[in-house]
């Protein structure tokens, strides 16, 4: 068994699509409109075309702004993100723009930060040793 699909909730899936793929660098990978303005909106990492897609999820349903509200407020981020290398990673991003919740904190074995995805989420970035 492995993951297939994984999600995000996001406030506006234009804008999402436009950071997740213009800033963080992935790719679109599907875009099927589902009726309204919701589409099942799917990226990949370009070095894994084949590999887990991320939805980019409409907050639509009642219970998500609560949920996102709750993991914002307590630093908990939605998703994490492998990087080969944060602090360059970090450097990268926050040169564009992007705002950090959390610097490079190195811990152990792995190194994160934790960034906002303009979407309503906190996303974290890491690198194991």
């Amino acid at each position: 068994m492995r993951i297939h699909v994984t999600s995000v909730f996001v406030d506006d899936q234009v804008k999402a699509l436009r950071f997740y793929t213009d800033v963080l660098g992935f790719v679109k990978k599907h875009d099927i409109p589902l009726g309204g303005e919701a589409r099942w909106l799917t990226v990949v990492s370009p070095e894994a075309p084949d590999g887990t897609e991320l939805l980019l999820e409409p907050s639509g349903h009642p219970a998500v702004p609560p949920y996102k509200s709750a993991l914002v407020q307590d630093g908990i981020p939605a998703a994490s993100f492998a990087v080969d290398d944060v602090q360059a990673e970090f450097d990268r991003l926050r040169g564009l723009g992007v705002y950090f919740t959390q610097e490079p904190l190195a811990m152990g074995t792995v190194t994160t930060a934790v960034l906002d995805d303009t979407c309503g989420n906190l996303i974290q970035i890491v690198h194991k040793l």
